[in-house]
């Protein structure tokens, strides 16, 4: 169980910060960028819940997505595999994969790419959808470090990538089940 009885403690004040595993890290090192955008994650999806415009069943699924993902920082915060530790399983990634299909099941097909926007929940939901892209990038940035390859779990890259897809279906949901989707007209302002 997490205690906190104060918020500052100082101990950051020289530019470094404790991994799970009580060792000092420079704050600007990819592990610490890995796990705080996974936190600008959730604190997105915060935001296009906040608006009150989703509704259920998507309220309870990116609820329970952002327990999720202090699940998958408090991974990428503690390097290595112990079997003491908090670690993404496979399981985390099929239930947003089941999500996914369910919700997918009742959008139109698309003929193009979608822009961003619409209903202002779709809105949200594609920025959260490309703060998650980015977390992806990081870890997977994170992972290619030769020091760093063993002590990453390969099934947080999965779960991150299953969890921006989720989140692209989320907005075309959110966006009157696509009927609100702007699609992308290539080449449509060439001759302007």
């Amino acid at each position: 169980m997490v205690r906190l009885n104060r918020i500052y403690t100082k101990t950051g004040d020289d530019g470094t910060t404790a991994l799970g595993d009580g060792t000092r890290t420079p704050k600007h090192h990819l592990r610490i960028a890995a796990y705080g955008t996974v936190d600008e994650l959730s604190s997105v999806l915060g935001v296009a819940l906040a608006q009150g415009a989703i509704g259920e069943p998507l309220r309870r699924t990116l609820i329970e997505i952002q327990n999720d993902l202090f699940d998958v920082g408090a991974d990428l915060c503690v390097p290595g595999a112990a079997g003491d530790k908090l670690r993404i399983t496979p399981g985390y990634t099929e239930r947003l994969e089941r999500a996914l299909d369910a919700a997918n099941e009742k959008l139109a097909p698309l003929s193009s790419f979608v822009l961003p926007g619409g209903h202002p929940a779709a809105a949200w939901l594609h920025l959260a959808r490309t703060t998650c892209r980015r977390a992806e990038r990081v870890v997977t940035e994170l992972a290619a470090s030769p020091e760093e390859r063993e002590r990453v779990n390969p099934e947080v890259v999965r779960y991150l990538n299953r969890l921006s897809d989720l989140l692209f279906v989320f907005a075309r949901v959110a966006n009157d089940d696509g009927r609100l989707d702007v699609l992308w007209s290539p080449g449509r302002n060439r001759g302007s």
